[in-house]
């Protein structure tokens, strides 16, 4: 496939955001993601309002140059490569894969990112309180967040004794994910069956899989690619009848039973506000990487009656929302 073809969109956001500035300075942001431009409109819009409300609005005083890896993270280092090589004020990467392929390509150019995992571990930091380098961002640290996960869904399906686990072997963070997945498995006294899917036909055949082998709860890992395809996963889910847990609200939106995790709109904002701090001149080698602090739990209780299940009262006194 032409490398054009997969930066979906950056033509045409290159000249309509450039053309007619006259003397007018605007800072160039590249918008750099390992996904695609469907399914993730209210996330950029996220990201959009939260450079708004630090003074920066697109169009006006800064632009936006969307570069879209197209779900292909093998083809991530050579984008990099190539988004820093354009004359950008800041590198704004809203995954972890994104931001590794950015790190590796500029050690320069001020880069901004929205991870889940720990930024010290792949070398986007020092340190989270004095980065060091040329990136900072936010840690939502969504991996860490998976044993969590794994205990509310052993909670939901108390007589699952195999609970499938679905992540991305593409994913940086899997590893992270499957270690702490085994250790909340070993203290719950239960076994996991481990899925590690990358494309749509292998999520497919997962869930077959695990279906005919009887496993009755799935946790389905923090990662981009499966966010993207949360539709079919959440389908598929509800096709073989299998309580699924996920790091997401827009999962359970769709019908997935029930997620734990921060808030994916909340933080895109945050991320926007957190890239303006850098366009206005603070330093990303001093301005400490960030965390979340609030934590939602989404539990759908029509999804819980289709499959028979009963909420506890105890995790419904616990749930930010249900969704009746």
């Amino acid at each position: 496939m032409n490398r054009r073809n997969l930066i979906l969109g950056v033509v045409g956001a290159i000249s309509s955001s450039r053309a007619g500035w006259g003397q007018q300075q605007r800072k160039v942001v590249a918008y750099f993601s390992a996904g695609t431009p469907a399914g993730r409109e209210k996330f950029v819009e996220a990201f959009r309002d939260g450079l708004a409300e630090a003074g920066y609005v697109d169009g006006k005083n800064v632009a936006i140059e969307f570069h879209w890896a197209g779900d292909d993270y093998s083809r991530l280092p050579e984008l990099a490569v190539e988004v820093a090589r354009g004359q950008v004020d800041l590198i704004a990467t809203p995954q972890l894969p994104s931001a590794i392929a950015a790190k590796g390509a500029t050690s320069t150019t001020p880069i901004v990112y929205l991870i889940g995992d720990d930024p010290v571990k792949y070398g986007l930091a020092d340190s989270f309180n004095h980065p060091g380098g040329n990136s900072t961002g936010i840690s939502m640290l969504v991996a860490g967040l998976v044993a969590k996960r794994f205990e509310l869904i052993s909670e939901l399906v108390p007589d699952a004794a195999v609970i499938a686990v679905l992540v991305n072997p593409k994913n940086q963070n899997a590893s992270t994910e499957l270690r702490e997945l085994e250790e909340a498995s070993r203290i719950g006294n239960r076994k996991i069956a481990v899925f590690k899917p990358s494309t749509q036909g292998e999520i497919d055949a997962a869930f077959a899989v695990l279906s005919e082998a009887g496993h009755k709860a799935v946790v389905v890992g923090a990662d981009p690619y499966f966010l993207n395809h949360r539709s079919q996963i959440v389908g598929l889910a509800a096709r073989y009848a299998v309580p699924g847990i996920y790091e997401w609200r827009e999962f359970v939106e769709l019908g997935g039973l029930a997620s734990h995790g921060p808030s994916l709109i909340g933080s895109q904002r945050q991320f926007g506000r957190y890239a303006a701090r850098l366009l206005k001149g603070e330093s990303p080698a001093e301005l400490p990487v960030i965390q979340p602090t609030k934590f939602e739990l989404v539990v759908n209780l029509k999804t819980a009656k289709a499959l028979g299940l009963t909420v506890p009262q105890s995790l419904l006194a616990r749930a930010d929302e249900v969704i009746e």
